[in-house]
């Protein structure tokens, strides 16, 4: 789960961070009255959006002259017109896509005098089970192209999690930034203070760029990124209250509501498979024959009628979708409940596309022979291949 960068800072504010004030709005009024409220007499106006490269994004329907989605405001009159020209509007940038996404609030902070930016981001790295440091000298919005064409400037730093954030972490992160003085014992706290928020509310990716030295001599996180593992966000219900459904697509949200794993693709062969392996070999099949698939969705292990059903109505909610391949191997839930499941849920949804099966596991007989008897045109398959094969056999007939 993502959310926007005022909710990020105000997270990270209670770990001690230090960050510009600011104020989150949801309309032109409110951005022109949180500018009023902050000291001035420079302050940015930040579209907020679950996506990045906003100070490079541009605005559909502003055509040619459209400027970035982060402003810098020299008078609250500015403030005002570019909170107009932003709310409402769709901001395209390198991470949303050519579709955008559009902006419904805004963040007004204080401008800052900025000396230096630097880079400091958390990650989980799966290689290694531990928590990974990146830090670099240059910040800023071409982090991507350092990483691309000068790794040399980037530090990873490993934290193993049994032992903690130990003193020499901070030093090597002082240190790779190439700080001295106050700077470099600000930075081993920050990155303390960064390390514990990780940690402590389960993040999957923590993201400062900039970290700014400003020319008064302090370090301020200018701007945050912040994901968390939705596995536990039971833990966390002050960070689940934060989430904002409309930056995310409607289909996928649905699913999250039936505890169904589903990610929308470009393709149209629908997937309904049970496994997230599984999903990703049916996906490749799928790609080995000559098409592409819609989307992944995993349905679980305890799969049942009401899960299923939900499953083809998100897999149909995608106009894109000329065929569904149902691909579910019965272990803890056996093919027979599995085959009753796909019966009512084609009768309840008027299923109108091409449907291939491939059941195997428990009780596989009797649910191919309830698919078998069922009266629906749905089209068997013996494994994965045939499965694949077929389904895209049909779908290329439908076309």
């Amino acid at each position: 789960m993502n959310v926007h960068e005022y909710q990020a800072k105000e997270l990270l504010a209670q770990f001690g961070v230090q960050v510009p004030k600011g104020i989150a709005a949801l309309t032109v009024e409110e951005a022109v009255a949180a500018a009023k409220s902050l000291p001035g007499p420079l302050w940015v106006v930040k579209a907020q959006i679950h996506a990045g490269g906003r100070g490079k994004g541009k605005f559909k329907e502003l055509g040619a002259d459209a400027k970035g989605g982060v402003r810098l405001a020299k008078t609250i009159d500015e403030v005002e017109a570019f909170a107009r020209e932003m709310l409402g509007n769709t901001l395209v940038t390198v991470q949303t896509g050519a579709a955008g996404k559009q902006v419904n609030r805004l963040y007004v902070t204080d401008g800052v005098d900025i000396a230096a930016e630097y880079y400091l981001s958390m990650v989980v790295d799966r290689a290694t089970g531990r928590i990974a440091l990146i830090v670099s000298t240059e910040g800023g919005m071409d982090i991507e192209t350092v990483a691309h064409d000068t790794p040399e400037k980037i530090t990873s730093i490993i934290v193993d999690p049994a032992q903690g954030f130990m003193p020499h972490h901070g030093r090597a992160v002082a240190f790779a930034l190439k700080l001295s003085g106050s700077l470099n014992k600000q930075a081993q706290v920050v990155s303390k203070q960064l390390y514990d928020a990780f940690v402590a509310l389960d993040c999957e990716m923590l993201e400062i760029n900039p970290l700014v030295e400003t020319k008064t001599g302090e370090l301020l996180v200018l701007d945050t990124k912040m994901s968390f593992d939705s596995n536990a966000l039971y833990r966390h219900p002050d960070v689940m209250a934060l989430r904002d459904e409309t930056e995310e697509d409607p289909a996928e949200v649905e699913a999250s509501k039936h505890d169904l794993a589903y990610i929308k693709l470009d393709g149209d062969i629908g997937c309904m498979v049970n496994g997230a392996g599984l999903a990703m070999a049916t996906m490749d099949i799928i790609k080995l024959n000559g098409a592409f698939p819609a989307n992944f969705l995993d349905v679980g292990g305890g799969a049942n009628k009401e899960k299923v059903t939900a499953a083809f109505k998100i897999i149909l909610s995608d106009p894109a979708v000329k065929g569904i391949l149902v691909n579910i191997f019965g272990g803890i839930m056996k093919c027979d409940i599995i085959a009753d499941g796909i019966v009512a849920a084609a009768k309840e949804v008027n299923l109108s596309v091409p449907l291939v099966v491939r059941l195997e596991g428990t009780n596989v007989e009797q649910g191919k022979a309830i698919l078998a008897n069922s009266g629906l045109p749905i089209v068997p398959a013996n494994d994965l291949g045939d499965a694949a094969r077929k389904i895209v056999a049909e779908v290329k007939l439908v076309a």
